[in-house]
């Protein structure tokens, strides 16, 4: 009799959570068509896309509309999806993105950012394979924003057109000394010093990045040129200084409250007169945090401990470690574009992802970059280029017009 009582209940519970869920499709308007586990289906307007719920514990997504709910159900397979990407993230991003702004989390740094923290974190985020990566990335393994001058640039243009433009704006002459902050792949150090003759060091969190731009290195015949480090920024010798920094794409995981410590560090390394860019996603909330309800599934999936800040924060922290703000430049834009060529070529190459991670893990790498692509179409988040210098009594060593940048001598 019991297990009778238990059963009916859950059926009258699944029943009425299927009344809302048909009433919520009608309501809104929304084209999707909801399959459910017991055969039952749910047709909203003009569908163009179809979710099938797989079991009862997917029902979640329903009762706890948010991002991250449905990115995680989607990881476990507790749901599937099928329609074209875009408009998949477009519809489901509109129909879960049930954000509260005045969450704490959105509000205050959450982690303590220690030198092992970091290193388990960036360990989690890039030790996943190099083979993995190279299925979706250029071929210059760039895992940053490119830089389009037309739509119709291809991935590989774009992102030599970034590495070219980053070099550029910090106006590198031979035989300076150039330190790239979370080098990744090399692929800028490499081109700094094919390019301009300058020498570069990189450093890295990641043994896989480390053990890779250490092979490369050999293999273009560049040890007079290029070095690599395992070190975190905050090791860098005391007495080591540099003409120029960058950091490209690595900030993001530095901590908000650390960010004082991390300019300071580039300060104290830049010499008197040097410039700096530091090239990193901000959030367009302007208390910081995230600007979607996304934001709990990429912090346990993809990015630990990683936290942004709004541009206003990051140009007032740089300035009070003593750096002068030189030009600004978004590339919101840009990133958009960058990660639908990600997706465009992860879907390509699914089957040898799958392989390589296996099921979950493509699955994550699907849905965090499908939806980042979007969050920087809507502007919840963005990407800057800041460039910045170390004064020397006042004076800065830098060209009066950005003529230098957009000229056509380029070294592409």
């Amino acid at each position: 009799m019991l297990i009778f009582v238990v059963t009916r209940k859950t059926i009258m519970l699944e029943t009425h959570l299927l009344k809302i869920i048909e009433n919520k499709l009608k309501k809104e308007n929304l084209p999707i068509s909801v399959k459910f586990w017991n055969g039952v289906e749910v047709t909203g307007t003009n569908s163009e896309i179809e979710l099938t719920v797989n079991s009862p514990k997917a029902l979640r997504i329903f009762t706890n509309p948010t991002l991250s709910v449905l990115a995680e159900s989607y990881v476990h397979q507790e749901i599937d999806l099928k329609g074209e990407i875009r408009k998949m993230v477009h519809i489901l991003s509109d129909a879960f993105n049930n954000h509260d702004p005045n969450n704490w989390l959105s509000r205050f740094s959450r982690f303590v950012h220690s030198k092992e923290s970091d290193k388990a974190a960036i360990a989690h985020h890039y030790d996943v394979s190099n083979e993995f990566y190279s299925l979706w990335l250029d071929k210059n393994k760039v895992y940053s924003c490119a830089y389009y001058n037309t739509l119709d640039d291809s991935l590989d243009q774009a992102q030599e057109q970034k590495l070219d433009h980053i070099c550029k704006k910090l106006n590198l002459t031979p035989n300076e000394r150039l330190l790239d902050i979370g080098c990744g792949w090399g692929a800028l150090i490499f081109w700094a010093a094919e390019k301009y003759g300058v020498k570069s060091t990189g450093i890295t969190l990641s043994e896989n990045q480390h053990l890779y731009v250490k092979e490369e290195i050999k293999r273009r015949g560049l040890s007079g040129l290029v070095e690599v480090r395992i070190q975190d920024y905050r090791d860098i010798p005391t007495q080591e200084m540099f003409d120029k920094i960058v950091s490209v794409g690595m900030f993001e995981h530095v901590g908000i409250n650390m960010l004082p410590t991390y300019f300071k560090t580039i300060y104290n390394h830049l010499k008197p007169g040097g410039i700096v860019l530091n090239h990193g996603i901000t959030t367009s909330n302007l208390d910081g945090g995230a600007s979607s309800s996304g934001g709990e599934f990429i912090d346990k999936y993809v990015f630990p401990n990683g936290e942004l800040s709004h541009i206003s924060r990051v140009v007032e922290k740089m300035s009070r470690e003593g750096l002068e703000i030189l030009d600004t430049e978004s590339l919101r834009r840009h990133y958009a574009q960058t990660l639908w060529s990600w997706v465009e070529n992860l879907e390509n190459n699914q089957a040898q992802a799958r392989d390589i991670v296996g099921e979950d893990k493509f699955r994550v790498w699907y849905a965090y970059m499908s939806g980042c692509a979007y969050a920087f179409e809507k502007n919840w988040i963005n990407l800057y280029q800041i460039l910045a210098a170390k004064p020397e009594n006042g004076s800065i060593e830098y060209p009066l017009t950005r003529k230098h940048v957009y000229n056509t001598n380029s070294k592409l």
